[in-house]
């Protein structure tokens, strides 16, 4: 006798269900924007002393770079999750442990790191774009080194780069759904809540992956939009 299943799409919508769907894109929103935050920042310092002078200081961004962004994000989000804790001590880690939600906090920080070293070396890439005539002209105004990256080079490679920083603004909303796997209550974790109470977990998927491409299609729209702003005349753009 076969099985015969029954579709419920209603279930989307129905409550509790729909509030959970609902709370699970708020904190996938809430991952993706904080972890964006400290990647775009944090990236251009290390995209930024990967061209430095100093040896040293190429030498820390490097290893960053090439630590995080060959680590696969899952083992990573493991070891902020299960030994981060321990680096501040037993007692201590305890304390954190009892005084917040450090899975929410290991997600943003673990993401927010790993996607700041592909933006660091998407602006390397962007720096290597410039020409030498380039910066050559910029010294010859008078200005610092500090002041030719901050004031011309950095936003002129930003320009540059901004197709690949659209790809990783959305890759971290998407790389958000691994957080679930240390319990963050995020869109893919509730659509399997919903399966778990309900057994229609065809319906409860379907209306994640919906959601994940309307979040998709609505962020490459606002990027879009950033780069015909900003776009370097003369270069071939969206």
């Amino acid at each position: 006798m076969g099985f015969a299943y029954e579709f419920d799409w209603g279930v989307l919508w129905r409550q509790p269900y729909g509030i959970w769907l609902l709370k699970g894109l708020s904190w996938t929103i809430i991952i993706g924007f904080s972890a964006w935050i400290i990647a775009f920042f944090l990236g251009i310092l290390v995209g930024t002393l990967r061209v430095t002078p100093f040896r040293s200081l190429r030498f820390i961004s490097t290893a960053y770079t090439e630590l995080f962004r060959n680590i696969p994000f899952l083992v990573q989000l493991f070891f902020w999750y299960y030994a981060g804790p321990m680096l501040f001590g037993d007692s201590l880690g305890r304390s954190i442990n009892r005084i917040m939600d450090l899975n929410i906090y290991v997600a943003i920080i673990a993401l927010g790191l790993y996607t700041a070293s592909r933006v660091a070396e998407h602006l390397r890439a962007g720096f290597a774009s410039i020409s030498l005539d380039q910066y050559q002209a910029v010294l010859s105004t008078g200005m610092t080194n500090y002041q030719m990256y901050r004031y011309v080079i950095i936003p002129y490679a930003l320009r540059i780069i901004m197709p690949p920083l659209t790809t990783e603004f959305l890759t971290i909303f998407k790389n958000s759904s691994v957080a679930m796997t240390i319990g963050v209550a995020e869109l893919t974790f509730q659509s399997y809540r919903i399966d778990a109470e309900t057994f229609h977990g065809l319906e409860a998927t379907t209306g994640a992956m919906a959601i994940y491409l309307l979040l998709g299609l609505t962020v490459v729209r606002v990027m879009s939009i950033v780069e015909n702003k900003f776009k370097i005349p003369g270069m071939i753009g969206r």
